[in-house]
Order: structure tokens, then sequence, then C-alpha cells
């Protein structure tokens, strides 16, 4: 695997559940300003990730996340980075949920988890910023 820089996203983040169907909150988008707002729908729920103060009233909230950027972009033809990652941070037991982008890969763990996970991506061989 190459030499990835990433960078370490300020603040809290929260992974939402909402019921199938629910409306995303009015103005998530604009609130969040340039941090990272997803929202996917799949079968049975509507998962929302967003920092962690605009986490839905009304949703199921797992918070407490760090996000972890892979500076990008990154070519869709490029193989095995989530695998690469998510293996070195498997084996330092990190905990972690990802998500991918049109342009790159991010990956969330635990804020306890932190450090420990930039320092297993150091030794890895990668570049992790503050």
């Amino acid at each position: 695997m190459r030499k990835l820089v990433i960078d370490v996203a300020p603040g809290e983040y929260a992974v939402c559940k909402l019921n199938d169907g629910a409306d995303v909150p009015v103005g998530l988008f604009a609130a969040a300003g340039d941090a990272l707002v997803s929202v996917t729908s799949a079968p049975g729920e509507v998962s929302v990730i967003c920092p962690a103060d605009l986490a839905p009233a009304d949703a199921e909230v797992e918070a407490g996340w760090r996000r972890l950027t892979v500076r990008g972009p990154l070519a869709f033809t490029l193989t095995g980075i989530i695998a690469a990652l998510s293996s070195e941070l498997a084996a330092a037991g990190v905990a972690l949920f990802t998500l991918s982008t049109f342009d790159t890969d991010h990956i969330l763990v635990k804020g306890d988890d932190l450090t420990r996970a930039a320092g297993a991506l150091r030794a890895a061989g990668h570049d992790v910023r503050d």
C-alpha cells in the first residue's frame, strides 16, 4: 500500500438512524458548514452521519466518533485503500465505521481510540495530520 496522507478532522461526529421514511432534518447540510454530512437511505432505515451537535433529535444516535479523511481526490482505479486501513486499525484493536464519497474515503473511530488509531496508521507508514 502506498503512503497516504490522512487528515484528522476537528470535532465529534455522530452516526444516526432515522426510522424508514423519516424526513432528513431541514437545514442539516447548511448548518454543518464545511463538516461532513452523509445521508443514506436503505431498506428499513435512513442513516445520517453528521457533527454530533447536529444529530437529529428523533434519531437513534451513536455519538463520540472522530473522522479521519484520506486526502484525495482518489482515482476510482485505486484498490485496497479501505482494506489496508481497516486491517491496520483492526490489528491495533480499533473499531471503525467507513464512508466513501466521490473523491475520497473517510474512517470514523471512537474518540477514545483516536490516539491509538493515528499511531497505528503512522506505524504503517501513513502521514496522519491533526
